[in-house]
């Protein structure tokens, strides 16, 4: 049985983005895969040399930039891998982000990008309830046109019909959105399994 200290590092895989502005570690499973896409599992370098003298990563690269310490030099790791496989979640948290990134951060009406909110398609008014297969991004103009209405009432259509996805889907959809900095040692961990083209 894993304690607290052990929980808690495998478990919160992404840091502060002021932490990560130099020298972040790409996080990869056991299998070589990132623990996660979207957003992508980093550490800041301190970590990542922490857990190498925990023995509880191995670096697969490195950045050219050293570190020392009184009696030795170090590579700061840009790639490490985990020794224990961490298993995937079954089910994807029901959150405002998910809901944006399973809906590619567009508007299931009209398909414009930023200034989102959410809609429910079945009115709350009218019983609709707060569910993956109720709720959906939407710009603020789509939300206001709609308003309370049902979609018959309002003229409107869905892009796609709302539903729960799975972990699977949104590792995928999270790869459709990397983060501004991607280091050259990354990518061959983040695309390594994509579909090549014929």
């Amino acid at each position: 049985m894993l304690d607290e200290h052990q929980t808690e590092f495998r478990t919160q895989f992404v840091r502060e983005p002021a932490a990560l502005r130099h020298h972040p570690a790409l996080v990869l499973n056991a299998d070589f895969r990132p623990l996660s896409y979207y957003p992508l599992s980093l550490w800041p370098w301190q970590e990542a040399i922490k857990a190498v003298f925990l023995d509880r990563v191995t670096i697969i690269a490195e950045y050219d930039e050293v570190v020392r310490s009184q009696r030795q030099a170090f590579r700061i790791p840009s790639v490490v891998v985990l020794k224990d496989y961490v298993r995937p979640q079954k089910r994807v948290a029901f959150t405002r982000f998910n809901l944006f990134l399973r809906d590619e951060f567009c508007c299931q009406y009209c398909g414009a990008r930023g200034d989102l909110t959410f809609d429910h398609v079945v009115p709350r008014s009218r019983g609709g309830i707060t569910s993956w297969e109720n709720v959906v991004a939407a710009c603020s103009p789509c939300n206001l046109r709609k308003a309370n209405r049902s979609l018959r009432h309002s003229g409107m259509n869905l892009r796609k019909k709302p539903r729960q996805p799975t972990p699977e889907e949104m590792h995928s959809v999270g790869r459709r959105f990397p983060p501004n900095h991607l280091h050259e040692s990354w990518i061959d961990f983040l695309y390594w399994d994509a579909e090549l083209e014929s």
